[in-house]
């Protein structure tokens, strides 16, 4: 069964104090490109993070973002007390030496000060921490390719539909290609019958005619056709990750498309082949969502 590129995944857990949350996107793309934005707790775990989404993702344009939530009154920085006892005593100094008004409430301009507020000491990462950031990580993959294949799905219900729309439109060109063949062939004797005077190998002509309508048969390309028809279906039905292999059998069938049509010299068959051509496009533009 196939799958899209196009997903969407979020979970979250929790460990002590704090919910670790997680969220996969994807969107269409030739190769891998990853995106990854990780709390900086677990910054140390970057690599092994995107070595756990590359697995799962394969190929796409996809962006991972881990944060945490701390509870409520869990504080995550402080007031640097020197820092801030020294800022007040160089406000008081200043003011003094150059005859300022000394702030009556000066607290909100020294927390606006560097390095007034200080992260607290870089917290160390627990391996619980850890084990349930990778339960996270793997649940919100898990919603991802879940979501991945429901979308699959209705492309591969999309395919089937233009597939046997093509199989349909290539059947109607037949009753056409045989009345093509007797109305060459006619076409050809009144012509010749309306010159005066002109005496011809009828054997000749015959041979000549053969090989002119030979030139314009289209059986390989129907039985080619069919077999790219076939061969599109089956790849469907194996593993996911054959878009790129799909997209190829889309390219053959457009050149036995185009074929057909360049043979095509009643208008009915080449309104059948311009149909064709639309389908196929349909195709080849949702390919580019398969994974």
């Amino acid at each position: 069964m196939i799958h899209s590129m196009t997903g969407y995944g979020k979970a979250t857990a929790t460990v002590g104090r704090k919910k670790i949350h997680v969220e996969v996107k994807t969107l269409n793309s030739k190769a891998l490109d990853l995106q990854t934005r990780v709390a900086s707790l677990l910054r140390e775990k970057e690599m092994e993070i995107r070595q756990l989404a590359t697995q799962r993702i394969v190929r796409g344009k996809a962006e991972l973002n881990l944060w945490i939530e701390r509870e409520e009154g869990q504080a995550t920085a402080v007031i640097n007390g020197p820092v801030l006892a020294n800022y007040a005593q160089q406000i008081d100094q200043a003011c003094q030496t150059y005859g300022l008004p000394t702030p009556a409430d000066p607290l909100p301009l020294l927390m606006r000060l560097p390095d007034v507020m200080s992260r607290e000491a870089q917290e160390a990462l627990t391996d619980e921490e850890w084990a349930t950031a990778q339960l996270a990580i793997g649940d919100a993959l898990d919603a991802l390719v879940a979501f991945r294949e429901q979308e699959g799905a209705a492309l591969e219900a999309k395919f089937v539909e233009k597939l046997d729309n093509i199989a349909a439109l290539m059947a109607e060109i037949e009753p056409y290609e045989r009345h093509r063949t007797d109305k060459i062939r006619q076409r050809l004797c009144d012509a010749l019958e309306s010159i005066p005077g002109v005496d011809y190998d009828r054997g000749r002509l015959e041979q000549e005619m053969i090989y002119y309508i030979e030139k314009l048969d289209i059986s390989e390309e129907k039985q080619r056709l069919a077999n790219h028809l076939d061969y599109f279906r089956q790849t469907m039905a194996d593993a996911p990750g054959q878009g790129k292999k799909l997209g190829f059998i889309a390219q053959e069938m457009g050149r036995e498309i185009n074929t057909t049509g360049s043979k095509s010299n009643l208008a009915e068959m080449q309104n059948l082949v311009v149909r064709m051509k639309d389908e196929l496009e349909q195709i080849k533009e949702q390919v580019l969502n398969v994974l």
